[in-house]
């Protein structure tokens, strides 16, 4: 009598839920996209300001309120209104900044950017390099990111920050960043010589 062999197939095992992901959906109804790592996807609830971190950092210290703010390695990410990237150029022109070389990016419709590590003790310090809030996003936030006020509207507490003071002070400290790194790196001339003015 022959022998068959039977496979039987393992039993199906659910994936494991990622705490970030059940974060951002249980605390602020915001669902990931991708990963690993998982992907916070913009033009939708938010875009995103994007400039350097050292530039990021004095951003903050002035007097110019922000929605949440997020840092991975050397770039700061400023959450700014639905729609606003689509008017960066303009406004950096209307500013007098068109032209001038800043390191100031804006993500909308179709980008993404890698979730930061929720802001809460119970999932421990993320991996080194993560991406991290330093200030995090809460339930509703979307309402109050910065953005431009309509025709005859002023941007007041009700309404959140002015998108045109967070790009001015963004676009000034890319451009101040900028002249220290280039202030740090000697200028040198055709043989290699630093220039007496460096």
């Amino acid at each position: 009598m022959a022998v068959s062999s039977v496979s039987v197939p393992s039993p199906r095992v659910a994936p494991a839920e990622d705490p970030y992901a059940s974060w951002y959906e249980r605390e602020l109804g915001w669902s990931l996209a991708g990963g690993p790592p998982a992907q916070l996807v913009t033009g939708i609830l938010f875009d995103v300001l994007e400039l350097p971190s050292d530039a990021g950092t004095a951003v903050l210290r002035r007097r110019v309120r922000t929605g949440p703010v997020a840092v991975m390695g050397r770039r700061m990410r400023f959450l700014v209104a639905a729609g606003s990237a689509e008017e960066l150029d303009g406004l950096l022109d209307w500013l007098e900044w068109g032209g001038v070389a800043l390191d100031l990016t804006a993500l909308g419709a179709g980008g993404r950017i890698t979730a930061p590590a929720p802001p809460v003790s119970a999932f421990g310090e993320g991996p080194r390099g993560a991406a991290v809030w330093l200030r995090p996003p809460e339930r509703g936030c979307e309402a109050l990111l910065p953005a431009l006020p309509g025709p005859g509207q002023d941007a007041g507490p009700a309404r959140g920050p002015d998108l045109v003071r967070l790009v001015a002070a963004a676009a000034t400290e890319c451009h101040r960043a900028r002249l220290r790194r280039t202030v740090r790196t000697p200028v040198r001339d055709a043989v290699g010589q630093p220039l007496a003015f460096s």
